[in-house]
């Protein structure tokens, strides 16, 4: 883990810092983070089942659609984001089951062709991967701040396990955090893997 900074920065701050250095990161770190985060993701999930969230990452963000592909191969049910148009304010994200095909859906994203499971399929996973720009040690996972997880992660079902996917330098000691913030209970990142992290304190 990295410190906070010597300017201790805000939320903007952070979200500025963050994607002025991955859109710096070149393109073969990219694809070598990208397979140690698939790699990864499928050494946790193998031996187990049950469904799982996930996202097929966009533009700099870590990992690919191996990581989805590897949840699918050691027998998960997987569901992806569905952004719910027309877009005119943030809400819950919806989910369809991912079996393989994808369609572009709105600001970029790849989303499943399946039916729409509504906002509250998400309580049926045990494990949801969510992007992140940061984690930090006590669990604070920082967004993009368009606030579609931010209203989505709380239909989670109880016990379910939060995952923030970063690169390494991204799992920090502090972030500034409000209280509406959920946090997560473990972090993957590529060098790393998955793991356990406080979401206390």
């Amino acid at each position: 883990m990295v410190g906070r900074g010597r300017d201790e920065l805000d939320k903007a701050g952070w979200r500025a810092r963050v994607l002025a250095e991955r859109r710096a990161s070149s393109q073969e770190s990219r694809s070598a983070e990208a397979a140690a985060l698939a790699e990864a993701v499928g050494r946790w999930a193998d031996g187990r089942t049950g469904t799982a969230c996930a996202y097929v990452p966009v533009g700099s963000e870590p990992g690919s659609l191996a990581m989805v592909d590897a949840l699918r191969r050691a027998g998960w049910r997987v569901l992806l984001p569905v952004v719910p148009v027309p877009v005119t304010k943030p809400e819950a994200l919806e989910w369809a089951e991912y079996v393989g095909e994808l369609t572009a859906g709105a600001f970029g994203l790849l989303e499943p062709t399946g039916p729409r499971l509504g906002p509250e399929a998400v309580g049926e996973a045990e494990v949801l991967f969510v992007p992140a720009l940061a984690v930090d040690s006590r669990g604070v996972r920082l967004g993009r701040g368009g606030g579609y997880y931010d209203r989505s992660l709380p239909l989670a079902r109880p016990g379910a396990l939060l995952v923030a996917v970063v690169r390494d330098s991204e799992f920090v000691d502090e972030l500034p955090a409000e209280p509406h913030d959920v946090r997560v209970g473990a972090v993957l990142t590529p060098t790393r893997g998955l793991v356990l992290i406080s979401s206390s304190g």
